[in-house]
């Protein structure tokens, strides 16, 4: 393994790619850059940078998309991770993944664990999982970063949608039957590189859980959202059944986050206070 080389990063204008660069002096692809669709161009690029640590932040995110383009999120979030950690494995480079609480069905009302089943309730979290698998069968120094519902100033978010329609809307229905932890993009990618500057230290790696705290619903998110921003919204709480989607979401995406805390010393992030960030940072954007 290099010492001395760069940080690689899989993905350039995601949330948490973006938060990553803003963070550390990375490496970060993009597609055009390094096309993931493409077999071998994963491992093309890791032996073309010669880093220290590779982070993918790189998937295809689209929940619903993926129930009907199912070939391309597999390839995306399965095939090319099982490549980059291949790769990492034989270069003894450690290799860092973003994953989601959607490899969950959301059933009950405790928070999962590590070791809980995973059985996911959508193509996208099916394609997730099997990524996952793939990570873990390449062998070599891997991490497995689980987490749910993220925001930032960057790209498409719930944060970002609630602000849009609130600027014509003085009323919103929203899901209320659906419980998670919304996770800040920038304590994601501070996670990400603690973990792997302790990896490249000797420190193993592994499967772990990272959220936001304290749970909230999604309408309690928003409430939060509206009240944060001075806009005078009402939220009207819905079933899941009101709004209908084409991929079924979980019900329960609350994550047990206290093993990351036990090897790692990392402590799940105040979303409340990672939203007054973003806010501040739309607002100096604005």
């Amino acid at each position: 393994m290099s010492a001395t080389g760069p940080i690689l990063v899989f993905g350039r204008s995601g949330q948490v790619a973006t938060e990553l660069a803003a963070r550390a002096p990375v490496i970060a692809l993009g597609h055009e850059a390094c096309d993931l669709r493409h077999p071998g161009a994963a491992e093309a690029a890791i032996a073309a940078h010669a880093p220290r640590i590779v982070i993918n932040a790189a998937a295809f995110t689209g929940v619903d998309s993926a129930e009907t383009e199912r070939a391309e999120a597999n390839r995306l979030n399965a095939e090319a991770p099982g490549e980059m950690a291949r790769a990492c494995a034989a270069r003894g480079l450690p290799f860092l993944h973003v994953s989601t609480d959607y490899v969950f069905d959301g059933s009950g009302a405790l928070p999962w664990g590590e070791t809980m089943t995973p059985a996911p309730c959508n193509a996208y979290g099916a394609t997730k999982l099997a990524g996952e698998s793939a990570v873990q069968d390449a062998g070599g120094s891997w991490a497995i970063l689980r987490t749910s519902w993220v925001f930032s100033a960057h790209g498409t978010n719930f944060v970002k949608t609630m602000l849009r329609l609130s600027e014509t809307r003085d009323q919103l229905s929203v899901v209320a039957d659906q419980v998670g932890g919304p996770t800040p993009a920038a304590d994601i990618a501070a996670a990400l590189l603690e973990m792997g500057r302790q990896m490249a230290d000797g420190r193993p790696g592994g499967l772990y859980h990272f959220a936001g705290a304290p749970a909230v619903s999604w309408a309690g998110f928003a409430r939060e959202i509206f009240a944060r921003a001075g806009r005078a919204v009402t939220v009207n709480e819905i079933a899941t059944e009101a709004y209908p989607t084409p991929a079924t979401r979980p019900r329960n995406s609350r994550l047990d986050c206290r093993r990351i805390g036990a090897d790692f010393g990392i402590d799940p992030p105040d979303w409340k206070a990672g939203l007054a960030a973003v806010l501040e940072q739309l607002e100096e954007a604005a």
